[in-house]
């Protein structure tokens, strides 16, 4: 049964090729920058929606079956360290670059973390599969931390709980 309650200190945030086109372009990046783990993240989000479709019968004012639709899997990245290896694994080669034609973007897995020092052996992993960031945002405020934030959308998620 899973009890353990974490904190974001608690986390680490990986990136995970596979052996692909797109997975070797990620991998380039993550060899040029050292992604495992992604280092000075401050905050992560993973949705996951699905559309659900109520089905209402004539004369009926509740629905009487709710059938599943698609699933999407979206999400954010902030990181306060900004030297282009977020922004190498959405353009590739691109982001050093400009292409002729169209070029392939790259493809990673996100593996998410948690565990509780005071209870080792016992975290919980989200790995987020399939990635491709869709969005690269870059703030400098006058008087705290330059930060830049990442979306992205993936095609499936897992979760593992282990327990020692």
């Amino acid at each position: 049964m899973a009890t353990n309650v974490y904190r974001g200190s608690d986390g680490t945030l990986s990136v995970a090729v596979e052996s692909t086109p797109e997975g070797d372009l990620a991998a380039a990046v993550d060899e040029k920058y050292g992604l495992a783990p992604i280092g000075r993240v401050t905050g992560v989000t993973v949705r996951v929606t699905s559309e659900v479709k109520p089905f209402h019968e004539l004369g009926q004012r509740f629905a009487t079956e709710l059938r599943p639709g698609n699933i999407n899997v979206s999400g954010t990245i902030e990181r306060a360290h900004v030297n282009g290896a977020l922004l190498g694994l959405m353009l590739g080669p691109a982001a050093q670059t400009r292409p002729q034609g169209t070029f392939a973007s790259p493809a990673f897995n996100l593996s998410l973390q948690l565990e509780n020092p005071a209870l080792p052996g016992n975290r919980s992993t989200v790995t987020v599969m399939g990635v491709k960031l869709d969005e690269w945002a870059y703030g400098i405020p006058e008087d705290d931390f330059v930060m830049e934030k990442v979306g992205f959308q993936a095609l499936w998620v897992k979760v593992e709980d282990a327990t020692a």
